[in-house]
């Protein structure tokens, strides 16, 4: 009985000793940290991209403005609302976590608009970087300033008073 025993007990322990199941256990306990740092990854690079598509967008807006031409007063568009069509159909329109782009084409303070002065464009959108996270959500504003080209007559500047305090004015 005792000797039954001892062999029981050397098998209880070399079946313990072994080490099969250690790597799936070891996978279980990354898994969840491998998963965040890929998720943070492709929010970052979409943060990213939103970021770069605003800039442009609002580069687009200045010069635009500069230069007294308004694309879509054709289809009866005003500059601010042409610029925001260019955006990618989820800027555009919003979705999910990120909403609908806003375009203010102003002068800012100081500035009457006269030739040599600047023209400011601001796009602003609201989203939510890492929902799985819960972030709360954050204003993305990009700016781009250029001095006038030609006196404005082709577009309807934003009173300085109705644009959002994120973007600068002065």
């Amino acid at each position: 009985m005792v000797k039954a025993r001892s062999q029981s007990l050397a098998r209880l322990g070399r079946r313990l000793r072994r080490e099969e199941g250690t790597a799936l256990v070891e996978f279980a306990l990354v898994l969840p940290l491998l998963l965040l740092i890929v998720m943070g990854i492709l929010y970052f690079g979409r943060y990213e991209n939103y970021a770069n598509d605003e800039i442009q967008l609002a580069s687009s807006a200045a010069r635009w403005a500069s230069v007294n031409v308004n694309p879509g007063s054709g289809s009866g568009l005003t500059l601010q609302q042409y610029v925001a069509k260019q955006a990618s159909p989820e800027l555009a329109n919003g979705s999910g976590d990120v909403s609908a782009i806003k375009v203010y084409i102003y002068f800012p303070s100081g500035s009457t608009g006269a030739v040599n002065q600047p023209v400011r464009a601001c796009v602003t959108n609201t989203l939510n970087f890492i929902p799985i996270l819960g972030l709360t959500n954050s204003t993305m504003v990009q700016t781009a300033t250029m001095n006038v080209e030609q006196a404005q007559t082709n577009w309807t500047p934003d009173s300085v008073a109705s644009v959002p305090s994120q973007c600068p004015t002065s």
